[in-house]
C-alpha cells in the first residue's frame, strides 16, 4: 500500500514537471540564453571544452574502477591465502 502510494505520487509530480517545463522554457529572450547572446565563437569554445572534458571524465572514471578492481583482487587473494594457511585452519 506504501509503495504503491509513493509510486503514483511519483508519477504525478513527474507529470506535472513535464508538462510544466516547455512553458518555463519559451520565455521570450530574442535567442538570449542565460550566458548572453550566443555566437558561433562562443558555442565553438564550449563545444571544444565539451570535448576536451567527456575523455578526461572517462580517463577518471576509467582509473577509479581499476584501482577499486585491484583492491578486489588483493582482498581476494589475501582470503585465499588465509584459507590456505594451516595457522588459520583451527582445530587441534
Amino acid at each position: 500500500m506504501r509503495r504503491t502510494r509513493l509510486i503514483s505520487s511519483l508519477s504525478v509530480a513527474v507529470i506535472v514537471l513535464l508538462t510544466f517545463a516547455p512553458a518555463a522554457l519559451a520565455h521570450g529572450g530574442g535567442g538570449q540564453g542565460w550566458y548572453g547572446e550566443s555566437s558561433d565563437e562562443a558555442i565553438t569554445n564550449t563545444m571544444f571544452i565539451i570535448i576536451g572534458l567527456v575523455p578526461a571524465l572517462i580517463i577518471v572514471f576509467s582509473l577509479i574502477q581499476w584501482r577499486l578492481e585491484k583492491r578486489h583482487y588483493a582482498h581476494l587473494a589475501a582470503h585465499k591465502a588465509r584459507e590456505s594457511s594451516i595457522d588459520w585452519r583451527g582445530g587441534w
